[in-house]
């Protein structure tokens, strides 16, 4: 049976040591501002996405550029998480992303090719990367370029919200 009012006189009358603060909220997480590791990171991050993305476009044989904005945005996302908040990440990925886009578009080119011509695709990117750079120039148009800033802008955007 519970009282609706409390009882009377002092509770900590004979000694009792009344209740101690509430405890202490846990340390704050550790400050992530690596510069180097978050560059390696997004480095990395490019060069996975860049190669995914190329291989996504020559096996179904046409790009997709919406998929470049993932690719700046994870690049982006990497470097923020593990490098934190320094102010070079998201320029550094924004620049590494245009080269994951690009390497890509390359790489899916080359696979293109090397189905045409039944070669393998590392000869194609490696024997005729001239080839590879012109054929991509032909094919270059203005979506080409919006792709590319899209992507750049997901980095610098994904390094941004990463370092939060």
């Amino acid at each position: 049976m519970s009282q609706s009012v409390p009882p009377p006189g002092n509770p900590f009358a004979d000694g009792a040591v009344p209740p101690g603060p509430y405890t202490p909220p846990p340390p704050p997480a550790p400050v992530r501002d690596n510069l180097a590791l978050g560059l390696v990171t997004a480095l990395v991050a490019a060069l996975v996405a860049g190669g995914v993305y190329g291989g996504i476009a020559g096996a179904i044989e046409r790009e997709i550029g919406w998929a470049a904005i993932g690719v700046g945005f994870l690049v982006g996302f990497a470097a923020g998480k593990v490098g934190g908040s320094n102010p070079v990440l998201p320029v550094a990925g924004a620049v590494l992303s245009l080269g994951a886009v690009y390497l890509g578009q390359l790489l899916g080119i080359a696979i293109i090719f090397a189905k045409k011509l039944n070669v393998s695709t590392t000869d194609v990117f490696l024997d005729n990367f001239g080839l590879l750079t012109e054929a991509w120039n032909g094919g270059k148009d203005i979506m080409t370029f919006l792709f590319f800033a899209l992507a750049a802008f997901a980095a610098f955007s994904g390094a941004k919200k990463a370092a939060e």
